[in-house]
């Protein structure tokens, strides 16, 4: 077993999402198996705050995080300026520390995995994300880090078949790990009856990937059959994508539905808003490798309503109240909502049931117990 105290983790934000909140309950489990542990991000955030208080000290540095805009050409500078200081910051850390564990939240910090390594460190990478429509040469660039790992660890069957179709060979190293999400404290029962109509809730990023646009024209296809649908969305964009923000404004105003739509912006709690909801929308247009805010819709005992792909339709296996549509269709969004309220009595009956069924798969003792065996077991120490 490995017998060094201090891990040092690599995650690339210090937000409060899905991966972020999957990064503070491994570091929770990390202290409490007695590490000394050590976050190392690029900007600070509500997560950092969260990781301070849970006994971790956290690291303000560069770091190169692979993102999509840095591909193209005229980002190119951008790109090897960030990769340069990442790889100066990275490394000063990992010689300073020399911890025994170096653990990798997500594929988009390549540097990590191979500093990691050169310097005689267990490696364990922790993959979120499932890019299956991504070109082959995008794949093998994405998950070449990968072959420096001691263990992977995946959050899903799906996002694991697509990691083993670039590299066969991390498959025998690679385990899946569902991800721990918790439910709110108390539940508050759904309404007896939709009147008005249905309050709808979307929460995540805004970006055109999930989709929140489908749900905006989902309610002005609602508003000509005649039902009288709101909406809350609750997130942000990532940088960069303001203009999609904008464009979510203006397809509101155009709509006439400015009293019925509202933006929240980013909220770290979000379950007031689950509260306020009668059925939750997860509208993704591509491919998913999970879906924790699925997840988290079905804990608070709300109806979920998911684009039928990938990682949201293995999330959501099994449970009676989720209804699965057809991706990038408003069309197929508006029918579930129809579909739903016509069936509101059934639904009010087996939302606590899909709760029971969410709450075990994703417990978090379970998560943790298992995370802290696979990172300390040294048994897959050699590369195979």
């Amino acid at each position: 077993m490995v017998t060094s105290r201090t891990v040092v983790v690599a995650h690339p934000g210090m937000e409060l999402y899905g991966s972020d909140r999957v990064l503070l309950d491994s570091v929770i489990a990390f202290l409490d198996d007695g590490r000394r542990v050590i976050v190392s991000a690029p900007a600070e955030g509500p997560l950092a705050e969260r990781l301070r208080a849970a006994g971790a000290e956290v690291t303000i540095a560069p770091q190169f995080v692979l993102r999509k805009r840095l591909i193209k050409p005229r980002a190119w500078p951008e790109f090897f300026l960030t990769a340069w200081k990442g790889f100066r910051a990275s490394w000063r850390l990992l010689r300073q520390e020399n911890p025994a564990v170096v653990y990798v939240s997500t594929i988009t910090l390549p540097l990590w995995p191979v500093l990691a390594r050169l310097r005689g460190a267990r490696v364990v990478l922790h993959v979120h994300e499932g890019e299956a429509s991504a070109s082959r040469i995008i794949k093998k660039a994405l998950y070449t880090p990968a072959l420096f790992a001691h263990q992977v660890i995946v959050n899903s069957a799906f996002s694991r078949e697509v990691m083993a179709s670039t590299y066969k060979r991390l498959t025998s190293r690679s385990v899946v790990l569902l991800n721990a999400v918790s439910g709110p404290t108390v539940v508050t029962p759904l309404r007896e009856q939709l009147i008005p109509g249905p309050r709808l809730l979307y929460v995540g990023r805004l970006s055109p990937r999930k989709g929140p646009d489908l749900v905006i024209d989902a309610l002005r296809i609602l508003d000509s059959r005649g039902v009288a649908a709101s909406l809350a969305i609750v997130g942000s964009t990532f940088e960069g994508y303001e203009w999609f923000e904008e464009s979510l404004h203006e397809a509101i105003a155009r709509a006439g539905l400015e009293r019925r739509v509202k933006m929240y912006g980013f909220r770290a709690d979000v379950w007031s808003f689950v509260e306020s909801c009668d059925i939750f929308v997860v509208p993704s247009r591509y491919d998913e490798p999970f879906g924790n805010t699925a997840i988290e819709g079905a804990l608070g005992e709300r109806p979920v309503i998911v684009s039928d792909t990938s990682g949201l339709r293995e999330a959501t296996a099994g449970v009676g109240t989720v209804y699965r549509v057809a991706p990038n269709s408003a069309a197929a969004l508006a029918d579930a909502v129809e579909a739903i309220s016509a069936r509101w009595h059934e639904m009010r009956e087996g939302v606590s049931a899909t709760r029971n069924t969410m709450a075990q798969r994703h417990s978090t003792s379970r998560y943790q117990e298992t995370l802290t065996r696979l990172v300390f077991n040294d048994s897959h120490w050699h590369m195979q």
